[in-house]
């Protein structure tokens, strides 16, 4: 089945909500109105379509920004220029069909012309390997981590050139 990624539109915003909410916890849970307004401050959201039907995207960040986020915090105070993905998520029955790989070329093409720069985190605890591995499929190679002091969660920070 053939993908189109193309930049996220308001109409889009409750099939990005149900495919945000599915993918908990490799990325957190957000309400409609976090949603929006995550939205309204990205650098850029790229939805990708099956079949007409919006079955993942990838939400961008730039530096500068007021978002209270340790994982943007971390970023912001090693990098002063980034593009960070603060979130891909993807519907269950498009897992595995290239579809992530698909937001992540448009993500590059996009972002390549504004910043030389992109980052990202995965969970390390609770553990996500798929999404490590595939990262660094892509190219990412890890730059850090950050662990709660209790050890309960902890992610690798992730960065790749453009």
């Amino acid at each position: 089945m053939s993908v189109d990624v193309r930049p996220a539109q308001p109409d889009d915003l409750g099939a990005l909500l149900t495919i945000n909410e599915a993918a908990v916890p490799g990325v957190n849970s957000l309400t409609a109105v976090e949603l929006r307004q995550l939205c309204d401050m990205a650098l850029t959201t790229l939805v990708a379509h099956q079949g007409g039907t919006p079955a993942g995207f990838v939400l961008c960040l730039s530096e500068g920004l007021n978002y209270a986020s340790l994982n943007y915090a971390w970023i912001s105070e090693r990098y002063p220029q980034f593009a960070y993905i603060d979130r891909v998520a993807v519907a269950s029955t498009a897992r595995g069909t290239g579809l992530g790989r698909a937001l992540y070329t448009a993500a590059f093409a996009h972002l390549g012309k504004q910043r030389e720069t992109v980052l990202c985190e995965v969970n390390l605890e609770p553990p996500n390997p798929g999404s490590i591995r595939f990262h660094a499929a892509l190219g990412f190679n890890e730059v850090g981590q950050r662990w709660l002091p209790d050890r309960s969660k902890g992610v690798v920070y992730l960065a790749r050139d453009i």
